[in-house]
């Protein structure tokens, strides 16, 4: 188990992922401004492991075994 799984099919969609980057590495900004370097540092941290997780190590694949058809049967 994971501390942090981010593979995980609630982060499919591309604005979500995005999101979350943005306002981590946007409170980094914050945090830095208002001279919390502390915080700041560790929120840069979090947003770049969530950009690398989200944008460079996401498989938009759902993992094996899973179903992916989503539609109702008519029985």
């Amino acid at each position: 188990m994971k501390l942090f799984d981010l593979q995980q099919e609630v982060y499919r969609p591309l604005w979500l992922r995005t999101a979350i980057v943005a306002a981590c590495l946007g409170w980094a900004g914050f945090e830095f401004a208002s001279g919390a370097p502390f915080w700041g540092i560790l929120f840069g941290a979090l947003g770049i492991y969530a950009g690398h997780q989200f944008f460079i190590a996401f498989d938009p694949k759902p993992p094996a075994g899973q179903k992916t058809d989503n539609r109702k049967d008519d029985a």
